[in-house]
């Protein structure tokens, strides 16, 4: 059985959920400028987690979106740090077995 979980996979995985996650934001903005039905705040912090914080963060700054609401402001870094320090953890506990080694 072939192991999905390749550093090229993960990295693709990685670009590809971050554009989704940039890409909602603007979306939402657009929606909020012609006062459009707006994405669930809910949704795009599962966006983040699931790990599109860059493409969150970026899309809070770039667009000027969701810059007043706290929550956004320190929730999406504070969710990518988390996510960082996991990864290093995961890599200084299983060096071997992450890379299947």
């Amino acid at each position: 059985m072939q192991n999905i979980f390749t550093i090229q996979n993960i990295l693709i995985y990685i670009i590809f959920i971050n554009l989704i996650t940039f890409l909602a934001m603007y979306i939402d903005k657009q929606k909020a400028k012609q006062h459009k039905w707006r994405t669930k705040e809910g949704t795009l912090f599962m966006l983040v987690i699931l790990g599109g914080g860059i493409g969150g963060i970026v899309g809070i700054y770039m667009f000027r979106h969701k810059t007043k609401k706290l929550t956004f402001t320190v929730g999406f870094p504070t969710i990518l740090i988390l996510e960082i320090l996991f990864i290093i953890y995961w890599l200084v506990v299983n060096p071997l077995k992450t890379f299947g080694l």
